[in-house]
């Protein structure tokens, strides 16, 4: 594992600043950079110890807070009232306005010196795992980790149309991961997911787990499954691999 360093900044897209928690090796180099996408309880200790971990492998990794339109600042827990509000937050979100928000992300990455501008990957957990879905149209990334996404196949943010529709769209690789009990995605929909991409053509990987939940990944939620989350991280990092020149 690598030393890294790990700090939070900020950039702009147009007049909109987004804060964003940044993460990378300590050691000289060039790396290739991961974008890591929020579940809707904000850039919180998870999500940054994921970015962190994601850099000791040898990447720049950067978790731009998506709700920076709406709630500068939010992060919270898993409790009831949590939930509740990062649902409030979620549905006030736009599509058009995460893409955008990913993009100055990536074009923020892209200035750094210490960033291979060869494309860049995506991870994202819960609602974001259904954001990195929706935004792996974007050409310049290659690859996308999406964890038990929500409404893929029902909606996109702000409510015009459904994101599996822009299946035919994404242009590098996904790898998405389910858990079998995860009652608010249910097999029919992985199945219709799994379905798109086929029929797209484009490279990808299913994985489900018999006895997770959702949440599985996140060692901070009662969800959590330690099996799971591990096979699911090995898959991550031969994915993540492949952005390596």
């Amino acid at each position: 594992m690598l030393q890294i360093n790990s700090n939070f900044v900020t950039f702009l897209n147009g007049d909109l600043e987004i804060s964003a928690y940044l993460a990378q090796p300590s050691r000289e180099g060039i790396y290739p950079a991961i974008i890591v996408v929020q579940e809707i309880f904000g850039v919180n200790d998870h999500i940054r110890d994921v970015t962190r971990r994601i850099a000791r492998e040898g990447y720049v990794a950067i978790a731009p807070a998506i709700y920076q339109r709406i709630a500068p600042g939010f992060e919270t827990g898993y409790g009831p009232e949590d939930i509740s509000i990062g649902r409030k937050y979620k549905n006030l979100t736009k599509a058009e306005e995460l893409e955008s928000d990913i993009k100055a992300t990536i074009d923020y990455l892209y200035n750094l010196p210490f960033v291979q501008k060869t494309g860049v990957g995506s991870i994202g957990f819960c609602f974001g795992g259904h954001v990195v879905y929706l935004v792996a149209t974007l050409p310049e990334i290659k690859v996308t980790a999406s964890f038990y996404g929500a409404g893929i196949t029902t909606m996109t943010p702000g409510g015009q149309g459904v994101t599996h529709s822009r299946t035919p769209d994404i242009k590098g690789t996904m790898y998405a991961f389910f858990g079998e009990k995860d009652a608010s995605i249910p097999a029919a929909q992985v199945d219709e997911i799994e379905g798109a991409l086929k029929s797209a053509g484009i490279p990808h990987q299913i994985f489900k787990y018999p006895d997770a939940d959702h949440g599985f990944f996140c060692d901070q939620r009662g969800s959590y499954d330690r099996t799971a989350a591990a096979s699911a991280w090995g898959h991550v990092l031969r994915l993540f691999s492949t952005l390596e020149n």
